[in-house]
């Protein structure tokens, strides 16, 4: 008998979907409680920007090594191993008594998160029916995405109700209880049982932290200077090597053949830009609302809900109808709506900009989240073997963190360099261009976007492959 008839959808849903909501929730759950770390800790503006930094870069570093380890030696066995690094950095994070110490845990709880992240949807793709496919994919998509987008909210939340520390105990509980809910729930599987590219590991991570701290001290340092230049230059040719050796190297971590695939790269590229976009919009506009027009972290959180919320409800709905009507039309509808909701909020935000002025700007925006969620992740596996789930979901993870990190970047650079200080009158003649930066790269997403194929039903080479119990195997 196979698993799928076994193994409750709901209960494969819940044991791969709660580690996942964790890990995207710790994306921007501390933003709303840097002001209060900052007058607790002593920490400074460089210090506030790497507790957040720390944890994305990390996430997206390692997510590409787990997903080869737990190819080799059993996916659920890293998934659990992530679900406890995780559990026990949160603790870590919560009894910080010093920047550098948060900054550390807030590291630690990447490398969790970036085993938990693209290995819960390869388990969960190999638990469940090919006909219940989209729909879990699509309820997936929005718990991650919903992850992400409620980190402000939760924050703001906890911050008022308790304080800070409460942010990072709340996974303590959550992720005791997801150990046992995963291993019972969820089959372990194997991939390719080849050795992990390590070198590739340290190309792409010290990188990818190059360029990021390259355009993190760009403002301060100056553009020319010789820090800023030896990060950026030095960055670039790091990965420019990294993509140099795994077209050679025999077992890569990120297979560049899964790129020939049309709907995989667009849907790739789509994803880094709409993180870039997003989530960078999203830090900004968070401030805004708490600086400039004084709400509390909870009543921010409270008033961005009609976007936050609206990919619980779109995403599964998008997976549904993604068969009939294909997921690029999903796709770019979401994209253009996504563009048009941040344009709205950059083109209405001003000290006394009222909330109704503001609103339809959130209802854009929210649908537009959630009907890029599942489409994408589908289109981003809809040409894969089995066989390679599990790193096409983890490129595709790593991708899209790689976005949140580089918007958060860009988008903070760009307020900055417009002379933005975080204060109520020096706040937003700096925040409407960056704000409009994030928009212009949802639209240009969109136009990317519009070269996916259709991705309806009759367009997928065949009906996906049968799952076996044990392996990501497509039967005979």
């Amino acid at each position: 008998m196979s698993v799928t008839r076994r193994i409750p959808v709901w209960l494969a849903l819940v044991a791969a979907s709660v580690p996942v909501f964790m890990a995207t929730l710790d994306n921007l759950v501390v933003t709303s409680a840097l002001p209060v770390i900052h007058q607790d800790l002593g920490a400074g503006v460089t210090e506030l920007q790497w507790i957040t930094n720390a944890y994305t870069l990390t996430f997206a570093a390692l997510m590409l090594l787990f997903v080869s380890l737990g190819d080799r030696f059993g996916r659920r066995h890293f998934f659990v191993g992530g679900i406890v690094l995780f559990t026990l950095s949160s603790a870590a994070a919560a009894l910080s008594t010093e920047p550098w110490m948060l900054v550390l845990a807030r590291a630690v709880q990447g490398a969790g998160s970036a085993a938990i992240m693209p290995l819960s949807l390869t388990l969960l793709v190999g638990s469940v029916s090919t006909r219940m496919r989209p729909l879990a994919i699509g309820i997936w998509g929005g718990i991650s995405g919903l992850g992400v987008a409620l980190g402000p909210l939760i924050g703001g939340a906890v911050v008022e109700g308790w304080n800070w520390q409460a942010i990072f105990w709340l996974n303590v509980p959550l992720g005791i209880l997801s150990v046992p809910l995963v291993i019972a729930a969820l089959p372990n599987s194997f991939g390719a049982r080849v050795r992990a590219d390590i070198w590739g590991v340290v190309l792409a991570g010290v990188g990818i932290l190059g360029i990021v701290y390259g355009i993190v001290r760009g403002n301060d340092a100056g553009w020319a200077s010789a820090e800023v230049l030896v990060a950026l230059l030095g960055g670039g040719v790091l990965m420019a090597l990294f993509l140099v050796r795994e077209s050679r190297v025999s077992a890569p971590l990120l297979p560049l053949r899964l790129f020939r695939d049309r709907s995989f790269s667009i849907a790739n590229a789509v994803g880094l830009i709409f993180s870039f976009g997003a989530f960078g919009a999203v830090f900004i506009l968070i401030q805004f609302l708490q600086i400039v027009q004084s709400y509390s972290p909870l009543e921010a959180g409270v008033l961005t809900m009609p976007w936050t919320m609206a990919p619980m409800v779109v995403a599964p709905l998008a997976g549904l109808i993604a068969p009939r009507v294909g997921t690029r039309i999903l796709i770019v509808a979401g994209l253009a709506s996504l563009a048009i909701g941040i344009g709205w909020l950059a083109a209405t935000m001003a000290p006394d900009a009222t909330y109704p002025a503001m609103l339809p700007g959130f209802i854009f925006a929210g649908l537009g989240m959630g009907l890029v969620f599942a489409p994408s992740s589908t289109a981003v596996l809809v040409n894969m073997a089995p066989a390679d789930h599990a790193k096409a979901s983890g490129t595709n993870s790593t991708l899209r963190e790689i976005g949140v990190a580089l918007g958060i970047a860009v988008l903070t650079a760009v307020f900055t360099g417009a002379g933005g200080q975080l204060t109520p009158t020096g706040y937003v003649d700096a925040a409407v261009p960056a704000v409009f930066v994030g928009a212009g790269a949802l639209a240009l997403a969109a136009v990317i976007a519009m070269f996916l194929p259709a991705g309806r039903s009759s367009d997928v080479r065949g009906e996906a492959p049968v799952v076996r119990e044990a392996t990501l195997e497509p039967v005979a």
